[in-house]
């Protein structure tokens, strides 16, 4: 239950070992972090395992995700700009809730960051099949394209994509980030096309039976779709490499996040608009096949593919940002090896970090179907966000005096609501979702109490 100090984890911002995080991030470039890690695989990817649940009503679905979503980044903000750390979310309870909260907050950060890189990268090969067909006529065999299960042996361009990020990360923060943000006009642009070319052949009969699995189909799709939210807090994990996190952070999160909500809601409305929902079963590149379905050519289907590739490796390329800063922050405070903090003197990277993450990462990607992953990140990321609701009232509690940059409105209607909404889209799950969720979380005590416990910074001080 011990806590680290709040002032301590400010103090240490940016130290590793044998170097220090360079603070080179503005707030356009914190944006387009997070609008990078979010936009993308939500609307490019998970609509065909989505649609068929909610129907039409797709669009109230990506909603309630984005008001889920909204109530824990409105806490998200309050705390970025309070405690602006490489740790996110772990980093506010470790400072809240004590070590072993935190422990299993960074544990269900592992989970959604590592595992959603894997998803991500298994959507971009979906894409990329489309975009080679489209061009030269060609796909990769499915034997080396699809994970073992679905007819494949290995999912060779979710490998390639995830090592692609991890070459980009190890030049720098700065680098990286330009790179992201040329990725995020260019996915932006592409929606946008989506919305213009699928608007010419939408039929208002697709919306004649609005909502075919009732509101369990909504809730279930909302659940699933809160994947497609999840990359926001990207840009916390940057809090130790922005030029003014205090007030770049908050900012940053709430432009992002509603960029992003709007996008998804008009894509989505144009699609099922475009195409009966029924259509959209067992499709990973639906927004591709609707471009060709409406336009009656495959170049508009082609040059979306062409957007997709590009928009999506920036998902992987963000979030896989994140996980390395969350393990850096873990392995600061003796949580997990030494080996995820040490910072490299010439870019100012955790190096050693990035590839063991981005080889962790390239594995699942090969090997996991996509579905499996997605509902995994899902119930992760909510777990790690009802934390953070909850943090943001005991630091109103124990610490009033700090100075906020940002506050969440009406007291604590946001953060009690933020964790209502986090706790009721947890149990719209699978059964089997909750059983993943469950040997994880079990495997990662195990690792505390049989490594982090002993070897934290604050066990060693108190001997």
């Amino acid at each position: 239950m011990r806590r680290k100090p709040v002032d301590v984890l400010v103090e240490e911002g940016g130290k590793g070992e044998g170097g220090t995080l360079r603070r080179t991030l503005s707030m356009w470039q914190l944006t387009m972090i997070s609008i990078g890690a979010t936009l993308g695989t939500g609307i490019f990817v998970v609509l065909g395992d989505s649609v068929p649940k909610a129907g039409p009503a797709i669009t109230i679905a990506f909603v309630l995700a984005g008001l889920t979503a909204l109530f824990s980044a409105l806490s998200y903000a309050e705390l970025a700009g309070t405690i602006p750390v490489a740790g996110s979310s772990y980093s506010y309870a470790y400072a809240t809730m004590g070590e072993l909260v935190a422990w299993v907050c960074g544990w269900c950060l592992v989970l959604e960051y590592g595992v959603s890189v894997a998803a991500v990268a298994v959507g971009w090969g979906e894409y990329l099949n489309e975009l080679l067909n489209g061009t030269i006529g060609v796909t990769i065999p499915a034997v080396l394209s699809s994970a073992p299960g679905e007819g494949g042996v290995i999912n060779l361009p979710g490998l390639l994509v995830v090592l692609l990020a991890m070459v980009f990360l190890l030049g720098g923060a700065k680098e990286s980030a330009r790179a992201n943000t040329i990725m995020v006009i260019v996915k932006i642009a592409a929606l946008l096309l989506f919305c213009a070319i699928g608007f010419t052949g939408f039929q208002s009969g697709n919306y004649a039976d609005f909502m075919p699995l009732g509101v369990a189909g909504v809730s279930a799709a909302g659940a699933s779709l809160f994947f497609s939210y999840i990359g926001f807090d990207a840009a916390s994990t940057a809090g130790e490499e922005a030029k003014n996190p205090q007030r770049d952070l908050p900012r940053a999160i709430m432009l992002s996040l509603i960029i992003v909500t709007a996008l998804y809601v008009l894509v989505a409305a144009v699609a099922v608009g475009a195409w009966k929902w029924t259509k959209f079963e067992g499709s990973s590149a639906s927004l591709t096949a609707i471009m060709n379905d409406v336009s009656g050519q495959t170049f508009w289907g082609t040059l979306l593919a062409a957007g997709a590739v590009i928009s999506i490796a920036s998902v992987v390329l963000t979030v896989l940002y994140g996980q390395t800063r969350v393990l850096f922050a873990m392995s600061r405070d003796g949580l997990v090896p030494k080996v995820f903090g040490k910072v490299s003197g010439k870019t100012g990277t955790p190096r050693v970090n990035t590839v063991l993450v981005s080889l962790f990462c390239g594995a699942l990607a090969s090997v996991i179907p996509l579905g499996k992953l997605v509902d995994a990140t899902s119930i992760g990321t909510l777990f790690a966000f009802a934390l953070v609701n909850v943090a943001v009232v005991i630091l109103r509690r124990t610490r009033p005096d700090m100075p906020r940059t940002f506050k969440a409105p009406l007291g604590w209607t946001f953060p009690v609501l933020g964790f209502a909404f986090c706790v009721y889209n947890m149990f719209s799950l699978d059964t089997v979702t909750w059983v993943v969720f469950g040997c994880w979380m079990a495997a990662g005590l195990v690792f505390y109490f049989l490594y982090g416990m002993r070897r934290s910074r604050l066990a060693t001080a108190e001997k």
